[in-house]
């Protein structure tokens, strides 16, 4: 199948409505047996290294809590240089690069508007004309949880409704301003280097996206809208920002002249969290 009819019959799909029906298969209670046997399947299919996880496949009661695993202390370093930009995620990057003209790079041909994506028109004013922006996707295999790619503030988070296209290759070369039509949660954060927004963008069959600093943000029901923190709640680099139930991606974006992304952080690069992807421009 090609992309194009890939992405016309993911049209006709009820995306919303299958969405919804796997988040809450993969949160059912079902014997321990045959939650531990489809994790076994997944692992297996996809190819997940098991040896990293925080417990073995018995100690995950729902399918949900084994994708959203926390990984054991140390698999993750963290770049210690004070002056490094780290990658929020273990994933694949889409794209990297400036933001031009109020927009960045989705795919050859495609760009979206920063505004759109982050759904506050005066926020996206600082991060337009010459902003960095990578754009990072997180496959079934990998590490679901997304961390602060450098020491700051939660000032602001926004949850923006949106729709639940896939997220996958294919989809991204092909759909629109895919990454402003799905729903979203961004946190905003203040650091040694000015505003980052740190975007998680649900896809199909993501079960729920849920915040690490604020337990009362999930998709599941919430009211669209901003909250801010005052006091901000101040963050080390590398800490957990939040998680995906299913996958999606991450997009992280810094104010002009900030950020310096490393050469290779080009389009199919793998990254792992903790890893240095960028200094101080």
């Amino acid at each position: 199948m090609d992309d194009r009819t890939f992405v016309t019959l993911m049209g006709l799909v009820p995306r919303s409505a299958l969405s919804w029906a796997v988040g809450a298969l993969t949160r059912a209670p079902a014997p321990a047996a045959l939650h531990q046997a489809a994790m076994r399947s997944f692992a297996r299919s996809y190819g997940v290294d098991l040896s990293e996880a925080e417990r073995p496949i018995e100690g995950y009661r729902r399918f949900s809590d084994f994708f959203s695993r926390a990984l054991k202390p140390g698999a993750r370093p963290v770049d210690p240089d004070p002056r490094s930009v780290v990658s929020p995620v273990d994933g694949t990057v889409s794209e990297a690069g400036r933001v031009e003209a109020g927009s960045c790079l989705q795919a050859k041909g495609i760009r979206y508007p920063v505004d759109r994506l982050l759904g506050d028109a005066e926020l996206a004013r600082a991060f337009a004309d010459g902003g960095s922006f990578a754009t990072l996707y997180l496959s079934p295999r990998d590490y679901h949880r997304v961390h602060a790619p450098l020491a700051g503030r939660v000032v602001a988070s926004r949850y923006v409704r949106g729709e639940f296209w896939p997220v996958n290759p294919a989809t991204v070369r092909n759909k629109e301003a895919l990454f402003c039509l799905n729903e979203r949660l961004v946190t905003l954060l203040e650091t040694d280097l000015g505003r980052c927004a740190v975007v998680m963008v649900g896809a199909t069959c993501v079960g729920r996206m849920r915040s690490a600093y604020d337990d009362r943000l999930t998709h599941a029901g919430q009211a669209e809208g901003v909250r801010t923190y005052a006091p901000p709640i101040a963050l080390a680099k590398g800490t957990e920002l939040g998680r995906f139930e299913m996958g999606s991606t991450v997009i992280v974006l810094f104010e002009p002249g900030r950020v310096r992304w490393e050469g290779w952080l080009q389009a199919g690069a793998t990254v792992r969290m903790g890893q240095r992807i960028g200094g101080i421009g």
